[in-house]
């Protein structure tokens, strides 16, 4: 064996430090290592085969020395089956991650949440047993928590990040947590990746910064290392992760689940949430402004609309398919990096959720809830989805972490509604008291009159779907991917051509603007090798922005295959003409017209949607008609902040605003970011052109607003903006 170093002056003190802490040394592994491509075309960083496997330094291991063959892929029945309970270095990995902060959740950390009610409007009792969704009109109260991914808990709203969706359903028969993302896909095809993705894209180790964002280099070292995340960099990359507000974000369960009816036949499922209110986003330069405008932006707007009676609301959908229709795919269905066209499998509405209360203790209920994918009732289960199977152990972990007791199930907001009695006992922070001496089973304390407790319930109780032979030999202990997940590209390449031409322009700008950020070189090669797979004009417009040579085509693990495309995948497409939920902002002062402005807000209210008066004082000013007073300080509130402007001035107030670079920027900002701005002849003569705006079909006057309405004029983002 090789002779060990020298321990430490530290170990010294102590016979417990005399071990092999020194050697967990950061810096030792400088040597470039052997690249292989795995089954499914992931990328394996290997001690070259010549080295010499006697240096420990140079070989990855667990926490006890032990080392690691395959750091990719956990364990599995099989190369689709169900993910080992055996896989120790899995295990080890994930719960060693799930404990590494404490105690604001490492990931989903900066929340807003709301309580509300979920209704079935189409009961499906041929495909599930669950007795929520056997009668149309059943309902159940819901808690809802929307979160970023990346930022800790005192960053903003409003960066370019994944949105998580979380909905707990207080059912009859216990609590069901549909927890997933504002995105259908996920970065990553094993759980046994995920502690790397989160490394790579939280603050660089050594130097804790950027915070809340992906644009810096260890993040897109790893993407450009991992072939499966392109399809999900395209997602982050589009207008989907810098939404208007929460109200405006689809949801989705991301994993394949399962439905299984009262006869014990089952179904694949994928789990949509739609908004009444549509689909919106910002534009890149619109969601940093708000960040310093108001970096509660998503969660003040959320609180504003359920308070003022506005409540949000989303259709849940299912896709429902058969492990025939699952095997005809050219991809698979198991892997959390693709999605099933609505095109090819529908979204069928079976209810709606309508969140109508907002949380009396922010602490209490928003940062101590605790979601799990395990907490399901009987008729809805689990697919093989290696991600998912990762997933089923390290909630229960992570929450028992962040909370610090097991009894976090007791915790108000985490509580089902429902009766619950099991002979789980103690703990920290116990807060129920146990009566009789009946802490086990089985028993026979009732046949001496006492009280026995509960028992198992085979005929209403949770039994897994049985059958587990689906395209898959369970016999076999594998660490390896199943070859069909080897195809990364097909996906990102649809949805990249699903966009609109703007959409598409969004998403290359993006890609420009975080690569420029990535200062290695080799990095931003290698992640335009790969872009190039999805689609070649898109690698050079990137390479173009960013100055650089188009590198060579990465060699991909299986062709691509044309998917066509789908206009659900884009939001332009997807977006309602309508003012429900649209926030309008109407700028005043002295001498405006009351009477105008009076309609106008009754106009836009009646329509769903909200105004807000601003003005260069909130005190109140003489209007015409009377006096008014604003909501908020012009200063203190940009248009970032609405969808849409309305300005009412006499023409000496418009003068005298267009002296205010200030007031200049109001206008400059809502025509960069293509909103409809209904100016009055004095903002035209005195503001429009401070701020170089020529009027278009989007600069109405005001008294033609309500013809126009909040929506974005994208055929004016070429004359304001270069995209990529």
């Amino acid at each position: 064996m090789a002779k060990l170093p020298a321990p430490s002056p530290k170990s010294a003190s102590s016979p417990a430090l005399n071990n092999a802490l020194h050697d967990h040394a950061p810096g030792t592994g400088r040597s470039v290592p052997a690249e292989e491509l795995g089954n499914a075309g992931e990328t394996h960083q290997r001690v070259p085969h010549d080295r010499n496997h006697r240096d420990s330094l140079a070989h990855l291991t667990d926490n006890f020395g032990h080392r690691i063959a395959d750091n990719q892929n956990s364990l599995r029945a099989g190369e689709r089956g169900p993910t080992l309970l055996e896989d120790f270095i899995y295990r080890e990995k994930v719960f060693h991650f799930d404990h590494e902060r404490i105690p604001e959740r490492i990931v989903h950390a900066r929340g807003s949440a709301a309580h509300g009610v979920f209704e079935v409007t189409k009961a499906i009792p041929a495909l599930t047993k669950a007795g929520l969704f056997q009668k149309t009109g059943n309902q159940c109260p819901v808690f809802t928590r929307f979160s970023t991914v990346a930022g800790g808990a005192g960053s903003v709203d409003t960066p370019r990040d994944v949105r998580g969706f979380a909905v707990k359903f207080y059912t009859e028969e216990g609590n069901w947590d549909l927890v997933g993302n504002n995105i259908p896909v996920f970065f990553i095809q094993d759980a046994i990746k995920f502690p790397d993705l989160v490394h790579a894209v939280k603050m660089e180790a050594d130097r804790g910064f950027p915070q809340a964002a992906s644009a810096h280099d260890t993040f897109w070292d790893f993407i450009g290392l991992m072939p499966e995340s392109m399809h999900m960099i395209m997602w982050a990359m589009s207008d989907r992760t810098i939404p208007r507000t929460l109200r405006n974000i689809e949801g989705f369960g991301v994993h394949t689940f399962r439905l299984v009816n009262a006869g014990g036949e089952g179904k694949f499922v994928k789990f949509h949430w739609k908004p009444v209110l549509g689909l919106a986003s910002t534009t890149w330069d619109e969601a940093v402004k708000l960040a310093g405008a108001d970096p509660d932006f998503h969660r003040r707007d959320l609180f504003e609309a359920i308070d003022s009676g506005n409540f949000p609301a989303w259709d849940l959908g299912v896709q429902v398919f058969d492990e025939e229709f699952a095997a005809s795919l050219p991809y698979d269905v198991l892997d959390a990096t693709k999605l099933i066209p609505e095109e090819l499998v529908p979204v069928e509405i079976i209810g709606r959720m309508t969140l109508n209360c907002n949380v009396d203790n922010f602490f209490a209920e928003t940062e101590q809830v605790a979601f799990m994918p395990t907490n399901v009732v009987p008729g809805i289960d689990f697919s093989n989805d290696p991600l998912l199977q990762g997933r089923l152990f390290s909630y229960l972990d992570t929450q028992k972490s962040r909370l610090g007791t097991a009894n976090f199930h007791q915790i108000p907001i985490n509580a089902p509604k429902c009766p619950f009695h099991n002979f789980q006992r103690d703990g920290m922070m116990q807060t129920l008291v146990p009566t009789g001496r009946a802490n086990y089973e089985p028993n026979s304390l009732a046949e001496a009159g006492e009280d026995g407790g509960p028992r198992e319930g085979p005929e209403t109780g949770f039994s897994s779907f049985q059958e587990n032979a689906e395209r898959n030999d369970p016999t076999s202990k594998l660490r390896v991917r199943a070859e069909l997940f080897g195809d990364h590209f097909s996906q990102p390449r649809m949805f990249y051509r699903s966009l609109t031409e703007n959409e598409q322009a969004h998403l290359a700008s993006a890609l420009v603007f975080e690569l420029s950020k990535v200062t290695l070189e080799h990095v931003r090669a290698r992640v335009l090798s790969r872009v190039r797979n999805i689609d070649e004009t898109l690698a050079k417009r990137v390479a173009d922005g960013i100055g650089m040579p188009l590198p060579a085509k990465a060699k991909a693990q299986r062709e691509p295959v044309d998917l066509g495309t789908s206009d659900a995948l884009s939001i332009q497409k997807q977006a309602k003409d309508t003012l429900q939920g649209r926030s309008v902002g109407i700028l005043f002062a002295e001498g405006s017209d009351k009477a105008l402005i009076d309609r106008l807000k009754s106009e836009i209210e009646a329509a769903g949607g909200m105004v807000k008066l601003v003005a260069p004082k909130v005190g109140g000013l003489k209007v015409k008609g009377g006096t008014l007073k604003a909501d908020g300080q012009l200063a203190g509130t940009p248009s970032v902040v609405f969808d849409a402007v309305i300005a009412i001035l006499m023409p000496d107030q418009a003068a005298l605003l267009a002296k205010d670079v200030g007031a200049v920027a109001w206008f400059a900002d809502a025509w960069f970011h293509c909103k409809t701005i209904a100016a009055c002849g004095g903002t035209r003569e005195h503001l429009l052109p401070k701020a170089n705006i020529e009027p278009d079909a989007g600069v109405p006057m005001p008294e033609d607003f309500m013809q126009v309405g909040a929506v974005r004029h994208w055929d004016r983002e070429p004359k304001v903006r270069d995209l990529a």
